[in-house]
């Protein structure tokens, strides 16, 4: 496919704007970038996509989110409105997952994937639970995620909540779609745990001696302070303190959140590379806090974006991370712009790599992964490298997407989505919504007595 008359966004290490230029791509990698006519001469054969003169650039990468929770939008809470996270875990989440069998799984998954690449977002990684769907949970979602054509690490939460039983399901659940997925060039999988207080030591202890060599965990860290509260009377130890104990915190482990981690936990995950993710929409929602992001990015914490389960229009989230800190801390210098850009397009594209090692994921290069968008953005200010991370803040919407690629295939194409239908899907899901919800407000009703 040679794309032509595209205005390039190059983002990777060295970002640059260029004007007026061509892409070849072959199977699902950029090959060529050049002046139209040369790449024409090259490829005479090749099928050309006109960008008519928008921009192109890397597609988004989500570092941390939730397909499952596609249920909650606009589902009553029973009684009084939950007055904490540990309410809204347990009278929301957990009898939310709780609800879910292999149906809505599959629909959860489908809705949440239409709306990524409606909002140009190529790259997830989700953390699933459906505690009465746990074996082959994680296949449904990835045959999902192939149909749509987008690229996904997917992982079972592991947690105590539900017994023994079901804990050891998870870990089984995740060993088996690590191997399954292992092959795919699109789909992989990681090791997931919910939190430090919904496991003890005798379930940890079991994740880290199942773990594969070289793999990493996917597990929420200190998101509230009573996931610290817990680990303090478990362990006497902090939360990233504890789980280091049992060989939980490596290269490739990827703690969400970390609002309300302490300096020596900082420097934990500093010593062993763990990955961070920032979601601050979800903060601001559950009324957690913020996390304290210019200390862990000054650190060196390799701090990466996500959405916990919001829209996954990512620019929602850059915008949300750039202004959330200013109030909190009352200080207009707090989460610079370019702070941000280092977690959305440099950090979450190296950690995404960590799972699809061969070639540079989220930037245009030769040999990079034809992850790219067409954005109809018509810059009125000069647009450079040096005032890219400003235009993305206060320029560009999701709305301006009309086209998302994903390894070289074409998933929408001016706006029409072409790999999924968008309008059945929508009805699947509602159709299956009552009996979710009514399974839903009987669990929830159950946690209020």
């Amino acid at each position: 496919m040679l794309i032509i008359n595209a205005n390039l966004i190059t983002l990777g290490a060295d970002p640059q704007i260029l004007s007026d230029q061509a892409l070849y791509i072959e199977g699902d990698r950029i090959t060529a970038i050049g002046e139209r006519a040369d790449l024409a001469a090259r490829y005479p054969a090749a099928e050309v996509l006109d960008a008519r003169g928008q921009i192109v650039m890397p597609g988004g990468i989500c570092a941390h989110t939730h397909f499952y929770g596609a249920y909650a939008r606009g589902m009553a809470i029973p009684g009084p409105a939950p007055r904490d996270f540990p309410q809204i875990l347990e009278r929301l989440w957990w009898p939310l997952d709780k609800a879910l069998d292999k149906s809505s799984v599959r629909a959860s998954a489908l809705v949440c994937l239409v709306d990524a690449i409606k909002h140009g977002t190529t790259s997830l990684i989700d953390h699933h639970a459906s505690s009465n769907f746990i074996e082959g949970s994680l296949d449904v979602i990835g045959a999902a995620v192939d149909a749509a054509g987008l690229r996904a690490v997917l992982c079972y939460e592991v947690t105590d909540r539900d017994g023994c039983d079901k804990m050891r399901a998870g870990i089984d659940e995740n060993l088996r779609f690590m191997a399954a997925a292992s092959d795919h060039p699109r789909l992989k999988g990681t090791f997931g745990l919910h939190a430090s207080l919904t496991l003890g030591d005798e379930s940890l202890r079991a994740c880290a001696d199942a773990i594969p060599s070289g793999a990493g965990f996917h597990i929420h860290v200190a998101e509230h302070e009573a996931d610290q509260g817990d680990s303090l009377v478990k362990s006497g130890l902090n939360v990233v303190e504890r789980l280091d104990r049992f060989g939980i915190m490596n290269q490739r482990t990827i703690a969400a959140h970390c609002v309300h981690i302490e300096a020596h936990e900082r420097d934990i995950l500093l010593d062993r590379g763990v990955w961070a993710s920032h979601q601050p929409r979800s903060n601001m929602n559950n009324g957690v806090g913020a996390a304290d992001i210019d200390g862990l990015l000054e650190a060196g914490i390799k701090l990466c974006l996500g959405n916990d389960g919001f829209s996954n229009n990512m620019w929602a989230e850059w915008k949300a991370a750039y202004l959330l800190h200013k109030v909190v801390n009352r200080d207009p210098r707090r989460a610079d712009g370019m702070n941000i850009a280092r977690m959305a397009w440099d950090n979450n594209a190296r950690l995404m790599e960590q799972f699809f090692p061969a070639s540079p994921i989220g930037e245009i290069s030769e040999g990079a992964l034809a992850d790219l968008i067409f954005v109809d953005y018509q810059p009125f200010t000069p647009l450079t490298a040096g005032n890219l991370p400003w235009h993305l803040l206060f320029g560009f919407e999701a709305s301006m997407i009309t086209t998302t690629i994903c390894a070289g295939k074409i998933l929408m194409r001016d706006r029409q989505i072409l790999t999924l239908d968008e309008a059945e899907i929508a009805a699947e899901a509602l159709e299956l919504a009552p009996k979710v919800w009514e399974t839903y407000t009987r669990n929830a009703e159950f946690e209020l007595q």
